[in-house]
């Protein structure tokens, strides 16, 4: 059984959602799966003023839990078509496991979220899959198996990288059944590449 890492950071909830969809791909396709984010690097006053999600349920990784996973799945909504800075943060401490090779072989994702259909999405994939790349990982992304991102009749996520929603400018929008069942999508295939290399 492949053990499975979605980690993520959302500040509306809206990657938060796309994560627990993941994770249900996953659980669907056999793996032990955690959801786990990364620290809020704002302070809270700042957060509740912004309107942030603060009742997420998720616990806080951190850096020595990742070598424990077979496949670890990274979440970020786009900051000006590049990685929010908490992630960013916990990324960059994580040098000690990339000097060891503790994560080489492992299978790795990206998912992600934007304001706007155009806003970053898939930089912002990219970004997250370099880092991936980086610690020696196999990425899988999120392939044309999946109809949905190719969808014209409705605004909808997703990218051959992985998979995304558009949380709107005012970001009230809701992850839409397009886009979560590309998030399942993607997580069960992470979880069955992963139980092959694995298992």
């Amino acid at each position: 059984m492949a053990k499975v890492l979605v980690l993520y950071y959302s500040s509306y909830g809206h990657v938060e959602t796309l994560a627990h969809e993941i994770a249900a791909g996953a659980t669907v396709a056999g793996a032990s799966v955690d959801v786990k984010r990364v620290p809020e690097l704002v302070p809270e006053e700042v957060a509740k003023a912004s309107g942030y999600k603060l009742d997420q349920i998720a616990p806080v990784a951190k850096i020595e839990d990742l070598p424990n996973y077979d496949a670890i799945v990274v979440g970020t909504g786009t900051r000006f078509g590049r990685i929010s800075s908490q992630m960013a943060s916990f990324l960059d401490q994580a040098g000690g496991l990339w000097v060891r090779g503790a994560l080489h072989g492992k299978v790795g994702g990206a998912f992600s979220s934007s304001a706007t259909q155009h806003g970053g999405q898939e930089l912002t994939l990219l970004a997250i899959i370099t880092n991936l790349f980086h610690m020696g990982m196999t990425v899988v992304g999120l392939d044309y198996g999946f109809a949905g991102q190719s969808k014209v009749d409705e605004i909808t996520g997703g990218a051959p990288y992985g998979a995304t929603t558009v949380a709107g400018p005012d970001g009230k929008r809701e992850v839409s059944e397009s886009e979560l069942a590309g998030a399942r999508y993607q997580g069960r295939r992470i979880a069955e590449v992963a139980a092959k290399l694995h298992g």
